[in-house]
């Protein structure tokens, strides 16, 4: 069934914490409806808003990691490409970062 992608830790867990995260944003909406709110981002958003525009950042940031791995290795001297698990830490904090100050 899950053999149309490539399975591995980093991967499984970046799905299981968006996989989690959607479900503690469904309890928290049901139990305390959001308000617009006006942070850096520069339109009203939600925390549905937030949450999806982290979502797409984090993607972002996980597919550019991906992408220049081989050319980070290259220019930093590296003797394979750096860890996705660095990726994964820094899409996290730039969720948790939108979601709070957006």
């Amino acid at each position: 069934m899950f053999d149309w992608m490539a399975w591995t830790t980093p991967v499984a867990v970046f799905f299981v914490c968006i996989a989690l995260m959607l479900v503690g944003m469904t309890v928290w909406e049901i139990r305390s409806p959001t308000i617009l709110r006006k942070g850096f981002l520069p339109i009203a958003t939600t925390r549905g808003d937030r949450l999806f525009i982290g979502l797409l950042t984090a993607a972002y940031i996980n597919l550019a990691w991906v992408g220049l791995g081989e050319n980070m290795a290259q220019w930093f001297s590296l003797q394979e490409q750096p860890s996705v698990w660095i990726s994964f830490v820094l899409s996290m904090l730039v969720l948790a970062w939108v979601m709070r100050k957006g």
